[in-house]
């Protein structure tokens, strides 16, 4: 069977459907097929072939395989789950592999630490003397210290609790707590209007693109990038390999807003990854944010995917929040050309059900985009149909 490229449908965009019309019993009405794809993670909850097969069916275009979690032995019985499962259903479900990053985390704690507001607790870059000290963590990045600046806020897991940095020496940020809570081991770190000096592409990161070579990915999805240059890089390492895979730019960095339009133009596509990008920049500027990226990704003629937190109570509970619905909703009116799902498919409790809410929520809202202005979206006067994604 021939390769599959990109997130073609197996239907054309508009299905011819049969059914009752008046006394003659056969109706040659155009029959929408949803336009907007739908990227899943894979993960625990559907890895094997079993619960592969039951996510596909609902409605997958895209499988993605997180870098950040897992081996590659586990991410290639991956591949192998998609390129079986497109074999046997003649169906061109395509893989994207989700660079981790150059993600500054915190270290490993003996246990877990509840702390207040008020508070004092100190990041370290070093090992020493630690067990001694109270209310203090190292930290995986040894220019952290000039990184941050006295007045700086430091956000753990985008924003689940919070310091302020009080006083840097050579070797320890010394902070006061703003917002509490339990501070766990491997918590990952944002400074608030910042990006860490780190590259790009980690070591880590070029193994795993060299493996997404081997399995024959068709997507890149590269995390934090900060200007055009490694987009640059990557491709021309990409042709030295003789390699056909896009780079889709994940924009979640105060760099990448500042160089958002130079990206754009380099890159073959775009993913708004909302959670960093709510992290280093106020919470309250990623919907103004968003409809910027997509609309220039709509301009440019190139794919854009919103992800993070799109359904995210579905993780634990099996109907979303109505201001999710309106998320996924407000989404594709926007333009955007797919939606993401991260851990309510990968390790939440009702994979299947999530994909099918953000299908029918698509398809009901493109539905009405029919009704009311023809298939042109938000935006999509200024750049012809995208139809590779």
């Amino acid at each position: 069977m021939m390769k599959m490229r990109g997130l073609r449908v197996a239907n054309e965009m508009l299905a011819t459907t049969r059914g009752p019309a008046g006394l003659g019993g056969v109706s040659n009405k155009p029959k929408l097929v949803r336009k907007t794809k739908i990227v899943a993670t894979i993960g625990p909850a559907t890895s094997s072939k079993e619960n592969f097969k039951q996510l596909a069916d609902t409605g997958v275009n895209v499988a993605r395989l997180n870098m950040s979690h897992g081996d590659h032995d586990s991410h290639g019985a991956v591949v192998d789950l998609v390129k079986d499962y497109n074999e046997e259903n003649n169906t061109g479900i395509a893989l994207m592999l989700d660079t981790k990053g150059p993600e500054v985390r915190s270290g490993d704690l003996v246990e877990p630490l509840s702390l207040s507001p008020g508070e004092k607790f100190t990041f370290t870059i070093t090992q020493k003397g630690l067990k001694s000290r109270k209310n203090t963590c190292t930290v995986n990045y040894d220019d952290f210290v000039n990184d941050v600046h006295v007045g700086d806020l430091l956000l753990v897991d985008g924003g689940m609790m919070s310091f302020e940095v009080l006083k840097i020496s050579k070797k320890d940020v010394e902070c006061k707590v703003v917002d509490g809570g339990v501070l766990k081991s491997r918590r990952h770190l944002n400074v608030r209007g910042k990006s860490a000096s780190l590259p790009s592409i980690t070591d880590k990161d070029w193994k795993d693109l060299e493996f997404g070579v081997r399995a024959g990915v068709d997507y890149y999805a590269l995390s934090f990038v900060k200007d055009e240059h490694v987009v640059h890089e990557l491709r021309a390492w990409l042709q030295e390999k003789k390699a056909d895979i896009k780079i889709l730019v994940k924009i979640e960095s105060a760099d990448s807003i500042t160089n958002l339009d130079a990206i754009l133009e380099a890159a073959d596509g775009a993913m708004v990854a909302r959670g960093d990008l709510g992290a280093e920049l106020p919470v309250e500027e990623v919907p103004m944010l968003q409809q910027r990226i997509v609309q220039t990704c709509r301009r440019l003629g190139k794919p854009v995917i919103v992800a993070t937190n799109m359904l995210e109570s579905m993780i634990d509970y099996p109907t979303p929040t109505r201001a999710e619905v309106s998320d996924i909703s407000i989404a594709v009116r926007e333009g955007t050309d797919a939606v993401m799902l991260s851990g309510e498919s990968a390790y939440g409790q009702f994979p299947y059900k999530s994909v099918q809410v953000m299908a029918t929520v698509s398809e009901t809202t493109e539905k009405a985009l029919e009704r009311t202005s023809g298939i042109s979206r938000h935006g999509s006067y200024a750049s012809d149909l995208i139809t590779w994604i």
